[in-house]
C-alpha cells in the first residue's frame, strides 16, 4: 500500500499509475474534485493526511504550495499525526530547498523520513508516466522505494544527499 497526499495534477497522475502497476493507493486532498477523481480510479479515499500515513510506511507527497505543506504535513490530521517511526514520505512538490531542509529536519525529530524527489517533467508527461524522478535522501529508504518509483515514473536516478536531487 502506498499513500499520496496532493491528487491534483502530478499527485493524481502518479496515484493513476501506482493503481494501473496494481498497486494499493490511499490518497487524500482537501479538493472534493480531486479526491473525487481519485476514487473513480479505484483509489481508496482517506479523511486526512494523517489517516493515509496511519495506514502505510510510504508515502507520496505532491502539493502546489507551502501553506498547503505545512498543512499537509503539520496542521491538524497532517502526516505527522499519522506516521510512524521510519515512515517514508517521497516529497515530490516544487519548494524552494531551504523549506524541504526544514519540513525533512522536523521531519526527523518525529522519526519521519523524507526524501527529496523533484519531479522532471510537466502535468501531461506525467499523466502519460514520462517524467524521471531525482531522488536524494537517505539511500536505504531510497532503494526502498525502488519499486514506487518504477509505478509512477519513466525513470529514477539516485543523486545523493538531501537536496542533491533539487540542486
Amino acid at each position: 500500500m502506498v499513500g499520496q497526499v496532493g491528487l491534483g495534477i502530478m499527485g493524481g497522475a502518479f496515484a493513476k499509475h501506482l493503481l494501473a502497476a496494481r498497486f494499493g493507493v490511499i490518497g487524500f486532498d482537501p479538493d472534493k474534485k480531486a479526491a473525487a477523481a481519485f476514487v473513480k480510479r479505484g483509489g481508496d479515499l482517506a479523511r486526512s493526511a494523517a489517516d493515509v500515513a496511519r495506514q502505510t510506511r510510504i508515502v507520496i507527497s505532491s502539493l502546489p504550495s507551502y501553506r498547503a505543506m505545512e498543512a499537509a504535513f503539520f496542521g491538524a490530521g497532517g502526516i505527522t499525526q499519522g506516521a510512524r517511526e521510519g515512515t517514508i514520505v517521497i516529497e515530490a512538490s516544487t519548494m524552494p530547498l531551504d523549506i524541504k531542509h526544514g519540513l525533512r529536519e522536523r521531519c526527523a525529530a518525529l522519526g519521519i523520513i523524507v526524501l527529496d524527489c523533484p519531479i522532471s517533467g510537466t502535468g501531461a508527461q506525467a499523466a502519460a508516466k514520462d517524467i524521471c524522478v531525482y531522488a536524494s535522501g537517505d539511500e536505504a529508504a531510497v532503494k526502498r522505494c525502488e519499486a514506487v518509483f518504477r509505478g509512477f515514473a519513466r525513470s529514477m536516478h539516485y543523486c545523493g544527499d538531501f537536496g542533491n536531487g533539487s540542486k
